[in-house]
Parts: C-alpha cells; sequence; structure tokens
C-alpha cells in the first residue's frame, strides 16, 4: 500500500500535466486562427480565417509532425505494434479493421469541428462545450451495450448539460449571434462525434492493442486531411506560413506531448483515475487562455464551465464504483 500510494500520486501529476500540455495545444489553435496579445508582450496570431478548409490545412500540418513521431514512439512501447497492423489485413480481422478505420474518420470529423469552433468563440467555452460528450457516449453505451444509466448518472449528465448552457456567450461586438451559434454547434457536434468515436474505440479495443489502435486514427487524419485539402483548397496568396508552421509545430509537440503523458499516467494511477483527472480540462483550458491571452469570462461562464468539470469528474467517479460492484 506504502508502494501504490505514491505511484498513483505520481500518475495523477502525470495526467494534470497531459491536461496542461493539451491545453496548451488548444490556445496555440486559437491563436491561429484569433489575434491575441500573447503573455502581454506579442501580438500574434490570427493568420487564418476559422473555417473547414483552413481546419484541414492546420490539421494536415500539425499531423505532419505527429505521426512520424508517434510511429517512432509505437514501436518502443509496444514492440508487436507493426505484427499487430498487419494482422489487420486478415479476413479474419476485417471487423477489426473496420472498427480502427472508422475511428480515424471520426477523430478526422471532431478535431475539424472542434478547430472551428475554437477559432469562433472563447477556448475555454468551446472545450467546454466539447467536453459534454461523456453525456452522449453514456447513451450511446446504453443503446449499444446496454448500460443503462443509473439515476445518480441521470442526474450527472443533466448538470453537466445545464452547466454547458451557462457557458454560452450572448451577442456583443466581439461575438455577433451568427458567429456564436456556429461555435456552440461545432463544439456539441464535435463532442456528439467523439462519443460515437469512443464507442466504436471501446468495441475494437477488445482485439487490438491502443498503441497501433492511436497511430492508425492519427494516420487516417492525416491522409483525410489531405485530401480535403485537394477537394477544398484554401486560399493561399496571403497566408503567412512561418508563424503557421511555427504555431503548427508548437501545437503538434504539444498535443503529442499531452497526449503521450496521459498515456504514461494511465499506467501509473489507472483508466478510471486518469479519466476523473482529466476531467479538468476545460477548467485548466478556461485558467490557461487567461493567464496566456488573457481570454476572459464572465461570472455565469466561469460557474458553468466550473460545473461541467465537477460533472465529468462525478461521472467518471460513478462510472468507477458501478464497475467494481
Amino acid at each position: 500500500m506504502l508502494l501504490k500510494e505514491p505511484l498513483t500520486l505520481l500518475g495523477i501529476s502525470i495526467v494534470l500535466l497531459s491536461s496542461l500540455f493539451l491545453s496548451l495545444h488548444n490556445v496555440a489553435v486559437r491563436v491561429l486562427f484569433s489575434e491575441h496579445l500573447v503573455l502581454s508582450l506579442f501580438l500574434l496570431g490570427g493568420y487564418v480565417k476559422p473555417d473547414f478548409q483552413n481546419s484541414f490545412l492546420l490539421m494536415f500540418m500539425r499531423m505532419l509532425l505527429v505521426v512520424p513521431l508517434m510511429a517512432s514512439v509505437a514501436f518502443k512501447l509496444y514492440p508487436s505494434a507493426l505484427q499487430e497492423f498487419l494482422s489487420l489485413f486478415k479476413q479474419k480481422r476485417l471487423d477489426v479493421m473496420l472498427q480502427a478505420s472508422g475511428c480515424g474518420v471520426l477523430m478526422f470529423v471532431y478535431i475539424a469541428l472542434l478547430y472551428v469552433a475554437i477559432g469562433l468563440i472563447p477556448t475555454g467555452i468551446a472545450i467546454a462545450l466539447f467536453f459534454t460528450y461523456p453525456v452522449f457516449t453514456a447513451l450511446l453505451s446504453w443503446k449499444f451495450f446496454g448500460d443503462r444509466p443509473t439515476l445518480f448518472r441521470w442526474l450527472i449528465m443533466s448538470i453537466i448539460l445545464g452547466g454547458g448552457v451557462l457557458t454560452i456567450p450572448q451577442s456583443s461586438t466581439s461575438y455577433s449571434s451568427n458567429t456564436i451559434t456556429i461555435g456552440i454547434c461545432a463544439s456539441v457536434v464535435s463532442g456528439i462525434v467523439y462519443a460515437f468515436y469512443n464507442v466504436i474505440a471501446q468495441k475494437c479495443l477488445e482485439k487490438f492493442h491502443p498503441v497501433p489502435f492511436t497511430w492508425i486514427s492519427f494516420a487516417l487524419t492525416l491522409l483525410l486531411s489531405g485530401i480535403s485539402l485537394l477537394l477544398f483548397p484554401p486560399s493561399m496568396t496571403q497566408l503567412d506560413w512561418t508563424p503557421m508552421w511555427i504555431g503548427s509545430l508548437f501545437s503538434g509537440l504539444t498535443s503529442f506531448v499531452g497526449h503521450s503523458l496521459y498515456n504514461l499516467g494511465i499506467r501509473k494511477s489507472g483508466a478510471n483515475t486518469a479519466s476523473i483527472i482529466g476531467s479538468s480540462s476545460p477548467a485548466l483550458t478556461a485558467l490557461v487562455a487567461w493567464a496566456t491571452i488573457s481570454e476572459t469570462l464572465n461570472v455565469i461562464q466561469s460557474v458553468g464551465i466550473g460545473i461541467v468539470t465537477l460533472g465529468i469528474a462525478l461521472l467518471s467517479r460513478e462510472k468507477l464504483i458501478h464497475k467494481r460492484k
């Protein structure tokens, strides 16, 4: 027991650090789409318009870095990764291949939607609305796996949705009603798509190792974003490529480090503990956005983000207790 507690504490610290890096990634994406005074020193950002074409472009630039990095780490974490990947092409593994490929497509869709949302509305709000996805995941698990939500879980899900409603910004000189509507819809739909990703991933990971599975999702996101750029090319005439590449490099590295640390945190503290600690992401993203780009929220929006964060933590805790019974 004395040995386990330091390991759990280390795991919690690693997951919190993971959330910090992922929050920095979200803020970096926000800056690429919208001009901000970074660290109260440098006026940066607003290099591309927040639309789907530019989301495809930024995803492609980010994945060009992340996919090779993940491949190099995958073989160290799981030496049989290549062998298991090649096994997908066997007839008896066709169902696993379809599930893994489907998750790659869903990852591409939810990231594209989330990028648009982050570009249009404050980062903390976009992430808080996206993090309502556990509600949709629970409903889909009930539909496909027969995991009927308990009365307590229904209550928590209502709390999460209520908190999400409180974060919705009002139209102003900074945010038009059209911008807010598109941003909110993009965030929520991104969360719904991510819920489908989680449900299919749960089924796929019963027969497939998470390391090659994650790499396939990222590789397909790279491929699909490249194809999307060919089909729907953004305007290339006025793009400032140097800061865009620097921003993409930074967002790619923070995303890679964040995901890697989260997986390491799972190994040290367990998946359930990691998911509870990881629920701090909406609040932490809002805090990081405030500290780095002075993005402020009103009291009601801050309370809403706090409620969403608390609801996600309670939902993760309730699932842990339910599993132990």
